[in-house]
């Protein structure tokens, strides 16, 4: 029997829904700082209506968290509950990202994605993500803390 899903706007009363689906994800790449409440609640506020949770039978089945600095989009995390895969709500969630991001003037979205999550890459180059060879990504904690 197909579920009704609808998609919404991300709230900082979703953390624990989300972040439990986000856990479930080999290789989500979570942080020890930033991916608490209160980071989340935190970007949350700076990228309001950018962050978009599925539903299905209420509760969470998917849920991406997208921002912008004024020139680019970043998607950081998307993930499906593994029984709800393969019925478009990956899509209708980087579809909600897309038109909020465009809405903002937006015109461009980048992310990165593990090389060994064969799933979640061929996921993103079906949406028309393109690998950059071009580029080397690099980063730095400034705070030993955030693992």
């Amino acid at each position: 029997m197909e579920t009704d899903i609808s998609i919404r706007v991300m709230t900082r009363e979703d953390y624990p829904a989300v972040y439990k689906l986000w856990k479930t994800v080999p290789g989500m790449g979570l942080r020890s700082l930033d991916d608490t409440e209160q980071g989340i609640t935190r970007f949350l506020a700076r990228n309001p209506g950018a962050c978009f949770v599925a539903e299905a039978a209420g509760e969470v089945a998917g849920a991406v968290l997208s921002g912008y600095d004024g020139r680019r989009g970043y998607i950081y995390h998307a993930a499906v509950r593994e029984e709800y895969r393969r019925r478009g709500i990956g899509s209708a969630l980087v579809q909600a990202v897309e038109t909020a991001l465009a809405g903002e003037g937006i015109t461009k979205i980048a992310l990165v994605a593990y090389k060994t999550n064969e799933a979640g890459n061929r996921f993103w180059e079906k949406a028309g993500f393109l690998p950059r060879e071009d580029l080397v990504y690099r980063d730095k904690s400034i705070n030993p803390e955030n693992r």
